[in-house]
């Protein structure tokens, strides 16, 4: 399945998608180890799970079957995956990702597997109005305040969080997952170390209009100062990070 392309995504026209149920599924309560579980997922997915804690991540996120969720720079699709799967096929998955980064045999893979994921590729990731249930962002939200280099526009994150809001339907939610950092120059912190202080994205989050919904501790580490970029031998996939749920009133 190849992308779609869009300068302004416009949910309405995508066409219904049809999935068959996975085995997994029952009626009831959702079972989150047994999504996280599916043999069907990519195996270099899989392996990033010891350090993501996926099961008490979906939990948390408030993604209910049926739901529609945009994954925000959705990379190799580790999260797309395994909402795809907790929404179901009455719900559906919009992957938006960059040309920088999209690799077709990873997607063509995942979509064969998953139909109600829909790959959307990319420079601008604009949603529609009132057109997701949740958005979700993975270790990237710090990406919005990047110092642009000279000769670049750069992301306005105001405006991109502008948009959320207005996409977002009214008691949807805003999911932030980021690598932790403390006090500082949010640009140059974003930039270097590629981490983010939780109270810059709260007071982004907040000005824009959402409320916090609640946050978690299930990802923190204690034994991350901060001060590594997280991509240092010494502490990648063990960074300290935040998890936050934002709520459209």
């Amino acid at each position: 399945m190849r992308p779609i392309r869009y300068a302004a995504i416009a949910l309405a026209s995508l066409l219904a998608v049809q999935s068959a149920t996975p085995a997994w599924a029952k009626t009831g309560p959702v079972d989150y180890a047994a999504i996280v579980a599916a043999p069907q997922r990519n195996a270099d997915n899989r392996a990033l799970d010891e350090a993501r804690a996926p099961a008490a991540v979906l939990a948390f996120s408030g993604i209910k079957p049926g739901d529609t969720v945009a994954d925000y720079s959705a990379g190799g699709g580790y999260y797309s995956e395994l909402i795809a799967d907790l929404v179901g096929p009455k719900g559906r998955v919009l992957a938006l990702g960059s040309p920088r980064f999209y690799k077709a045999d990873v997607w063509d893979k995942l979509t064969a597997l998953h139909p109600n994921i829909v790959p959307i590729v990319s420079t601008n990731f604009d949603l529609a109005p009132r057109s997701v249930d949740v958005i979700f962002t993975h270790l990237v939200f710090h990406d919005l305040f990047v110092r642009p280099k000279p000769g670049e526009a750069g992301v306005d994150a105001s405006r991109v969080i502008a948009n959320w809001y207005a996409a977002v339907k009214p008691g949807g939610y805003v999911i932030v997952a980021d690598h932790r950092a403390s006090a500082g120059d949010v640009a140059e912190i974003a930039g270097t170390l590629h981490r983010i202080d939780p109270e810059i994205a709260k007071s982004a989050m907040l000005d824009a209009g959402f409320v916090l919904d609640d946050e978690s501790d299930v990802l923190h580490r204690s034994d991350d100062s901060g001060e590594l970029r997280v991509f240092d031998p010494q502490i990648r996939g063990k960074t300290d990070r935040f998890l936050l749920r934002f709520r459209r009133p």
